[in-house]
């Protein structure tokens, strides 16, 4: 199963794009479409109760029909996310260690790569 996510206001992954990218997937997905862009429509904890998100049918046809019957619900995407893993899998793991002696580490995050210019 693919929870496949959009946000409304998306200019590097658009909505449409994302919707569309939902057909290219072998079993099923859900489609959900946050309220607002890139970074908040993504980082958006339930505590601070902004934005919205939208669930609905199947993601077929075009963007604009799937949001005439989607189902707009207020806050935070991120609970009915978790309702969504938990639905396929409820099983909890601890977090791993990193490095956990198998990997070395080789610096702290988030990395020296970030600081490159180009």
């Amino acid at each position: 199963p693919i929870f496949n996510l959009a946000t409304r206001e998306d200019h590097i992954a658009p909505p449409k794009s994302v919707f569309l990218g939902s057909g290219c997937f072998g079993g099923p997905v859900d489609y959900v479409l946050a309220g607002s862009g890139h970074i908040a429509g993504v980082v958006n904890p339930p505590a601070k109760k902004k934005y919205q998100f939208w669930t609905g049918p199947e993601a077929k046809g075009t963007l604009e029909n799937w949001l005439k019957n989607a189902e707009e619900h207020p806050g935070s995407w991120w609970p009915y996310w978790d309702q969504w893993i938990r639905s396929h899998d409820d099983t909890k793991v601890k977090a791993r260690k990193p490095g956990a002696n198998r990997i070395k580490i080789l610096e702290d995050a988030p990395g020296s790569y970030v600081m490159t210019k180009v």
